[in-house]
Formats: structure tokens, C-alpha cells, sequence
């Protein structure tokens, strides 16, 4: 059941954080990250490379305000790429 509806949330976003998934989820970002790991394996949900800051000067963002997942539709770069079926 979690499966399904964090492929649906993601499918409908495009992205999004881990905390945003994990507070939707009302699940601790730990236990959202395993579910998603489901979802990578099978390659259906890819994960940004992102440095470990927002790009804000205080430093100061939680990690999983930082780790951003996306669902990979067909062959597609992920969305921070030239990706003209993902979100912007």
C-alpha cells in the first residue's frame, strides 16, 4: 500500500524531498528512504546528486530537506537535465 501511494505522489509531482514524502507519509525519512530504495532498484524512481546544502549560505538544511527523488518516465534524463517530460 505505501509502495503504491508514494509511486502515485511522485508520479504526480514529478519530485520531491524526502522530508516532503516522509511528512505526507507521516513516516520518519528513514523508514520513507527503505520503501523508496524499492522503487530505485527496480529503476523506476531515480535519486538527484545533490550536495549535502541547499545552496543557502547557513548550512544549516536537515538532509532529507536535500535528498530529492523523482519517477523516471521511459528513458528520460533525470530533471535537473534536459528532460522535456519532467518538471522544470
Amino acid at each position: 500500500m505505501m509502495l503504491r501511494e508514494i509511486r502515485r505522489y511522485i508520479r504526480m509531482r514529478g519530485q520531491t524531498s524526502l522530508a516532503d514524502l516522509a511528512t505526507h507519509l507521516d513516516s520518519s525519512p528513514d523508514a520513507v528512504r527503505g520503501m523508496l530504495d524499492v522503487w530505485v532498484r527496480k529503476g523506476k524512481i531515480g535519486r538527484l546528486a545533490r550536495s549535502s546544502r541547499c545552496g543557502t549560505a547557513c548550512a544549516g538544511c536537515a538532509a532529507a530537506m536535500v535528498e530529492i527523488y523523482y519517477w523516471k518516465e521511459d528513458d528520460c534524463d533525470p530533471p535537473s537535465t534536459n528532460c522535456s517530460s519532467g518538471p522544470a
